[in-house]
């Protein structure tokens, strides 16, 4: 029989994770009835806490770490901002990593910030197998929770959206608007998210009958924040010209929707239906306003922490997999028909 564990606790008392760690620890703030239920279910079950589990009523010295891709970046700085507002509830300090883009910058991300004694670490994985390393030789009792996608060759807790189910909603929402030329922007196409994004395209397209077509993904578009205003020579500017241009835009995250549509009004290219996975700021006041399939970073956030406190709890269960929901909010660009549509 499987030893009991304080999900089970938690499940049988009707009650919180944090909960049960708080009467375990002796927290006064639980309510006398809660705490009593909560000794009922141990008593139960025969649960015994583990002897390497901390309580969460920690000093003022704690903290957890987080380690994203940029700062830049708005999603990941609402995800941080979230992050350090559930962490802070839990009486932990934040201490913030960005990797850039480098697998050694990400790698002295990790190190630091285990060198430093964190509880735990909140990692949204961009360069490294985290199965091979670094973590293979992290602290012992140093638990790892993943945002935004999976790590690689690890099974570890993940806080993440449907990727491939985004990219595929997205993209048949342009298909049925007769668009058969549907361009597929992305920042880093070689990256989880965006990857799978892709892949969920793909499939609308092949679900439709139609050919996929390489010539209209372009990686990178960010590149179309870093040129001179002037500059016509950008990715999706070259497909436009091209002799069988797009008549439709799928950006894979909210980067690429900045380029993206920064690049159509400048050129005067606002008849191109676009999509963008990832809302962003001045996304609804543009003319037309741009249709998003939009997710929360703030639950994300704090879904990770949530993921994180259980651990440093004691919870022993196995991976453990949110998927988040996402929001499809029309609002004009993505209605444009096909222009030889009636």
């Amino acid at each position: 029989m499987a030893k009991p564990t304080i999900h089970d606790v938690a499940r049988l008392a009707q009650v919180s994770i944090k909960t049960v760690s708080r009467v375990t620890n002796g927290d006064s703030y639980v309510a006398a009835d809660t705490a009593e239920r909560v000794r009922r279910a141990i008593e139960e079950l025969g649960y015994q806490a583990s002897p390497n589990a901390r309580s969460l009523r920690i000093g003022r010295d704690d903290a957890v770490g987080l380690i994203i891709e940029s700062i830049g970046d708005p999603f990941f700085a609402s995800v941080t901002e979230a992050v350090e507002d559930a962490a802070r509830e839990a009486g932990l300090f934040l201490l913030v990593a960005s990797a850039g883009e480098s697998p050694d910058e990400e790698r002295a991300a990790v190190r630091g910030l285990l060198n430093r004694s964190v509880r735990g670490l909140i990692i949204v994985p961009c360069h490294l197998s985290y199965g091979a390393e670094p973590v293979r030789s992290r602290p012992e009792n140093v638990p790892l929770v993943f945002a935004d996608r999976p790590p690689d060759r690890l099974d570890a807790d993940v806080v993440m959206i449907d990727n491939a189910a985004t990219g595929h909603t997205a993209a048949s929402h342009l298909i049925s608007y007769g668009h058969r030329r549907i361009a597929f922007v992305g920042t880093e196409v070689d990256q989880y998210a965006v990857g799978a994004r892709l892949g969920g395209y793909r499939a609308a397209l092949e679900e439709h009958g139609l050919v996929f077509d390489p010539r209209l993904v372009a990686n990178r578009n960010l590149a179309a924040q870093r040129h001179p205003a002037g500059d016509t020579d950008l990715p999706l500017s070259r497909m436009l010209a091209g002799p069988d241009p797009p008549t439709a835009v799928l950006c894979g995250n909210l980067l690429a929707g900045v380029a993206a549509a920064r690049e159509l009004h400048r050129t005067g290219r606002t008849d191109l239906a676009m999509v963008s996975i990832d809302d962003f700021p001045v996304a609804d006041s543009l003319d037309p306003a741009i249709t998003v399939v939009t997710q929360s970073p703030e639950l994300m956030g704090r879904a990770a922490v949530e993921l994180l406190l259980d651990r440093i709890a004691g919870e022993e269960s196995g991976p453990r997999r949110v998927v988040l929901p996402t929001t499809f909010i029309a609002r004009g660009s993505g209605e444009i028909p096909h222009p030889h549509d009636p």
